[in-house]
């Protein structure tokens, strides 16, 4: 039996925010977002009552006290960037008036390379403490970009990093995917060739899924997509060729230079709080998950969160930890929840270490890059077996 509860008095939190507008909608996109930006000033308003609201409260379930420090703040989307600078600005401004962040707190925001007045907007989100920017740069070939729906190009990338970067804001991640239609070893090595050129700090790697409802989805029987070994060779490629460049691979889907990891969602995978504000936001304080439903104009008029359940348990935790370089150290694990991992648990683990799937370095467990692949199977092997 689990003892699942969980001591986060004192313990600093994230602050994730969602941005739910986008220019034009991508075809392999299901995160939630619309096109109407006449709702932009209503949404930003919105966000600072719910996050003055959500710290008045007694408590979570009544819409949480946060008394806590704040360690990172996340503008996800959507796309952030559609957001004047100054709207983004007053957020923050609201997040410091209301919270305890940090002094060295991690700022993030989401940028879409077609950014206009890109000069303007990193010198306002800059000033006002944004410290580190998420590129969507899926891919530097024009005919892949074409096939993910994505508008700008490689020059468009380059002009946002240098914009951001003459802003004071050095610390830089670029989104790259994998098993997009027509990409093969080479394009892909083209592509991490020119992302590296551009001296980011991070680089997130993600193998393209297909969504269903998406439009990508209902043409994908017409789509030139690399099959499930070819897509696992070049996610396996990167893996090699990014640690060939200095890379810390530290988890599934992302790599860094110089230790500069995202801490924002390495505290996810540590099974770490956050608050999450605007519609499709997902809270989890205090062991309890909320989220808000995808409905702007619900967001709008103040709809409350909704409860979601528990978390934080010994199978999260597990299922997290296995996600990152930082793997699972057994016996702070079976110490946490009040478990005793039966022989069947290390026997498993033993098939894992015979097929190169998992270490076992002194009792801390990882998975390794072959191991990723599989790594929802592992993690349910693992589980079965408690």
């Amino acid at each position: 039996m689990f003892n699942n509860q969980r001591l986060t008095h004192g313990i600093p939190f994230g602050v994730y925010l969602h941005v739910p507008f986008c220019a034009a909608k991508c075809p392999y996109c299901d995160f939630y977002s619309g096109r109407d930006i006449s709702l932009i000033p209503a949404y930003v308003n919105a966000v600072k009552e719910e996050l003055r609201t959500l710290a008045r409260a007694r408590d979570f379930a009544d819409r949480g006290l946060f008394s806590r420090p704040v360690a990172s703040v996340y503008f996800g989307g959507g796309t952030p960037s559609l957001l004047p600078g100054s709207e983004i600005a007053g957020i923050l401004q609201t997040v410091k008036e209301t919270y305890l962040l940090q002094p060295d707190a991690e700022i993030t925001a989401e940028v879409n390379p077609t950014l206009k007045e890109r000069d303007a907007f990193f010198a306002a989100v800059a000033d006002a403490g944004v410290n580190r920017i998420s590129v969507g740069m899926q891919s530097a070939l024009a005919e892949e970009r074409r096939a993910l729906g994505r508008r700008g190009t490689p020059e468009d990338v380059l002009q946002t990093v240098k914009a951001a970067k003459a802003a004071g804001i050095d610390n830089v991640s670029l989104d790259i995917m994998l098993g997009i239609p027509g990409q093969t070893e080479e394009s892909l090595r083209q592509s991490l060739d020119f992302a590296l050129s551009l001296f980011p700090s991070h680089l997130s790697i993600y193998i393209l899924k297909l969504e269903e409802g998406t439009p990508l989805y209902a043409r994908r029987h017409k789509l030139d997509l690399p099959d499930e070994d070819a897509a696992a060779d070049l996610y396996l490629f990167t893996c090699r060729y990014l640690k060939e460049k200095g890379m810390r691979h530290y988890e599934i889907s992302n790599f860094c230079f110089n230790d500069r990891v995202g801490r924002h969602n390495l505290s996810y995978w540590r099974c770490g709080e956050y608050l999450g504000v605007g519609p499709a936001a997902h809270s989890f304080i205090d062991g309890k998950r909320f989220y808000y439903p995808r409905d702007l104009r619900a967001f709008i008029a103040g709809e409350p969160p909704v409860y979601d359940g528990p978390g934080g348990d010994a199978e999260e935790t597990l299922m997290l930890a296995l996600r990152t370089d930082e793997g699972l150290d057994l016996a702070v694990f079976a110490d946490t929840f009040g478990v005793s991992l039966p022989p069947a648990f290390y026997g498993e683990m033993g098939v894992m270490q015979k097929n190169g799937l998992l270490v076992n370095d002194n009792g801390n467990i990882r998975l390794t890059d072959r191991g990723f692949l599989v790594s929802n199977s592992i993690i349910a092997a693992l589980l079965a077996a408690l």
